[in-house]
């Protein structure tokens, strides 16, 4: 199992410094952003544009996330032990009881098969 990692980005070191509103302003416009395995623990996320981000493997614990819409973003494997999730949109691949064990114990997130 892949551990959170500190990610030599520009735009991940604007997340970790909560500089979200920035963030947003500097994401390009198409193609996607590349934050598989990243450590955005106990972060304040809210107001973050998360489509078209890769958040595989990524750790959230103890993150603010309420209000994000993330069906856009690819959460296979990531973890949100003890995060916010209130109001929050999860891609439709994830069934409720993966998002609540994540929550719950911080087990890793696996999207359904078709």
């Amino acid at each position: 199992m892949s551990q959170p990692q500190q990610l030599d980005s520009p735009l991940y070191r604007l997340l970790r410094n909560e500089k979200v509103s920035e963030f947003n302003q500097q994401k390009p416009k198409d193609g996607s952003i590349d934050l598989r395995g990243a450590d955005l623990r106990g972060l304040d996320l809210r107001q973050l544009d998360a489509s078209r981000i890769d958040f595989t493997d990524a750790y959230f614990r103890g993150a603010d996330l309420r209000g994000l819409d993330l069906r856009e973003a690819n959460l296979q494997g990531a973890s949100i032990a003890h995060a916010q999730i209130s109001g929050a949109y999860f891609p439709a691949q994830l069934g409720a009881d993966e998002i609540l064990l994540s929550m719950q114990f911080g087990t890793r997130m696996r999207y359904r098969t078709a």
